[in-house]
């Protein structure tokens, strides 16, 4: 019998994760299974099964698999490196515009699945928990909080900025923020709310605009 390769392994991972992100696309996570998948990647169940043992594992490694497809991290460093050529108002102003970029590159891509598994964790904390277990690298938000939050301490210590509330505070309304952006504007992505005179205006662009004018008040930016 011949020898299995480490390239044929990771080129049938990557077929796997390509057919578990299709999926996704198609159904909510939480209703996607491993018969979904078998059926998407034309492999059969010992195929799958070989090198996943459920669902779960599949979507351990689908949330690495997005990360290395969107990296926000170098962007992140490549903004946070301007801070002696920009004002603070100016680095919050590209904090967000990269990351309203992103939301309408990837709304009903990588921000669809991402917020999916959000509601899965809400109902399901226990084997969200299971999946996140073995992923030790920080995402693209984690990240961006970690350095956003570093740069806003410095910012403070050099008198540069003068924060209206606490450091963690202002990072967890951001947050806060976010997942209602991305919940808004994913919803009048995918349902036609005519009748709400502000579906419009449920854009990243136009939804993070905003969101960056209220943080920069809130640290006190000139």
């Amino acid at each position: 019998m011949p020898k299995v390769t480490e390239e044929y392994m990771r080129n049938k991972k990557h077929k796997i994760m390509e057919a578990a992100y299709a999926v996704c696309l198609e159904k909510t996570v939480s209703t996607v299974t491993m018969q979904d998948i078998i059926n998407k990647t034309g492999l059969s169940q010992g195929g799958i099964y070989r090198f996943y043992k459920d669902i779960d594992e599949i979507f351990r490694d689908l949330i690495l698999y997005l990360r290395k497809k969107e990296d926000l991290k170098e962007k992140t460093n490549e903004i946070l490196a301007q801070a002696e050529e920009r004002s603070p108002k100016e680095i919050t102003r590209l904090l967000f515009d990269m990351l309203a970029d992103f939301m309408k590159r990837e709304l009903m891509g990588i921000e669809k699945i991402d917020f999916e598994l959000s509601v899965l964790a809400m109902n399901n904390p226990a084997r969200v928990d299971k999946i996140l277990k073995n992923i030790p690298e920080a995402g693209n938000k984690e990240y961006l909080t970690i350095r956003t939050m570093e740069y806003f301490t410095q910012q403070a210590a050099l008198g540069k900025i003068h924060p209206r509330v606490g450091v963690e505070e202002l990072l967890s309304f951001i947050a806060a923020a976010y997942t209602g952006i991305q919940a808004e504007c994913i919803v009048s992505n995918c349902y036609k709310q005519e009748r709400n005179p502000f579906a419009g205006l449920f854009q990243p662009e136009i939804q993070f605009q905003t969101l960056a004018k209220t943080v920069n008040y809130l640290i006190g930016a000139e």
